[in-house]
């Protein structure tokens, strides 16, 4: 990896109580199992010396704690620093700059949260395969453009998350700073989606991990995907 350009790293949370219990979680608000905190602290391990200039995480609890927890085990020492809007952010002032020196700001937003799965969200997958059929759950789970009943399909996700990244992301990256996004499976996919150039088709067949960086160069406009 050149240290000449930007990283941007793409992490998706470890594994939640939810994923633990094979439930549509969607924006439902539930936190890691102790195995997505060991997947979220291993995660901090692989990307422990790349000198982040900035954080983006979710809205969703799951999303905070992959980055909080994959930053404590940083080389840098620097502190995880979540930034408001508002009376927070106007009461939230760091009047030291040695002390802001020691921290990485966050920056929190529901564009970054998971696909919204409609009236699938609390329910157990299997039970939901054995109701509708599997090739329906699969259709609604992993087609582009049709959403489950009241929910988003990844189609709908990728107009909420990608204009956000344009946005918000990609000038960081432009002005050689590194980036970590935490978020989840599908509001990465089409983030991933978009870097790697992926048609409607092939981004069928992306999976996610939960707690496996995903790493990128920027160079000259151009997605370098890391292994």
């Amino acid at each position: 990896m050149s240290k000449n350009f930007p990283c941007l790293v793409l992490l998706r949370h470890g594994q939640s109580e939810w994923n633990k219990n094979n439930l549509f979680t969607g924006w439902v608000d539930i936190p890691l199992s102790p195995k997505g905190i060991e997947e979220a602290l291993a995660a901090g391990r692989e990307i422990a010396d790349i000198p982040f200039d900035v954080i983006f995480i979710s809205k969703l609890v799951r999303a905070s704690m992959t980055a909080m927890l994959a930053m404590s085990v940083h080389s840098s020492g620097k502190i995880p620093r979540l930034i408001h809007e508002g009376k927070m952010g106007e009461m939230g002032q760091i009047y030291s700059e040695k002390s802001e020196a020691t921290t990485i700001p966050v920056h929190s937003s529901w564009h970054l949260n998971e696909r919204m799965y409609g009236e699938l969200q609390g329910c157990n997958k299997d039970e939901m395969r054995e109701k509708y059929g599997e090739e329906q759950v699969k259709f609604w789970r992993r087609s582009f453009d049709v959403p489950p009943p009241g929910g988003e399909s990844l189609k709908i996700c990728s107009e909420r998350t990608l204009p956000y990244f344009q946005e918000k992301v990609l000038p960081y990256l432009k002005n050689i700073k590194n980036v970590l996004i935490s978020a989840h499976g599908n509001s990465l996919r089409s983030i991933v989606m978009h870097l790697d150039s992926l048609s409607e088709e092939e981004v069928l067949k992306l999976e996610i991990p939960t707690g496996h960086p995903l790493i990128y160069q920027y160079q000259d406009g151009n997605w370098i995907k890391q292994t």
